[in-house]
């Protein structure tokens, strides 16, 4: 039972990473310092003063940057690599009582994956959001991110389960939100080219 909730923790965290990178290694490491959070040993450096200063600073850096028009959409490519990275290292610092060998299996492959689909449906949605309000609406997608991403963090760390629920339903809306979307993009443009006529 404490590798599955230690599982969820990790990928909890890792999906996290998907909305903004730096958010939930900054929660997990406050988390850390406090003793809320018991990373493993090899990831002990995670609760002490030097990385809760410098997540801290990278997470303030990181959120200001997407209120910035156009800039938010260039973080988005920088994003996806490293949200991918940082969910690996949240799953494999919250994985205990596994082989090194297991442990990085599921931190690459449900760390990493879950934070790069994440990562993957946020850019999708600014995308639209720049599309259809010129960047205008962004800084409200920004803001709904980095909500989310705090809260599954804080989740995450706090009742594992609920946060794994919470991440299921959010992949479900988001999933269900783009196919509507894509769906009406598709009937506005046949619906342009029935008008254009042939020819």
């Amino acid at each position: 039972m404490d590798i599955v909730v230690s599982i969820c923790i990790g990928v909890g965290l890792s999906a996290a990473c998907g909305f903004r990178v730096f958010v939930p290694m900054l929660v997990m490491s406050v988390a850390a310092m406090t003793g809320a959070y018991t990373p493993s040993a090899d990831f002990a450096w995670l609760g002490s003063y030097p990385a809760v200063l410098a997540f801290g600073l990278a997470t303030t850096v990181e959120i200001g940057g997407y209120y910035i028009p156009w800039v938010d959409n260039l973080l988005d490519t920088i994003a996806l690599p490293a949200s991918a990275v940082a969910g690996t290292i949240c799953t494999a610092s919250a994985v205990t009582d596994m082989s090194p060998l297991m442990t990085w299996s599921v931190a690459i492959i449900a760390g990493g994956g879950s934070a790069a689909a994440i990562q993957g449906l946020t850019t999708v949605v600014r995308g639209a959001s720049t599309a259809t309000t010129g960047g205008l609406g962004n800084p409200v997608v920004s803001t709904m991110e980095a909500v989310a991403s705090t809260l599954l963090s804080v989740l995450a760390i706090v009742i594992p389960i609920l946060a794994m629920l919470m991440l299921a339903t959010l992949v479900y809306f988001s999933i269900r939100t783009i196919r509507r979307w894509r769906r009406r993009r598709a009937e506005r443009a046949a619906a342009l080219a029935s008008r254009a006529g042939p020819g």
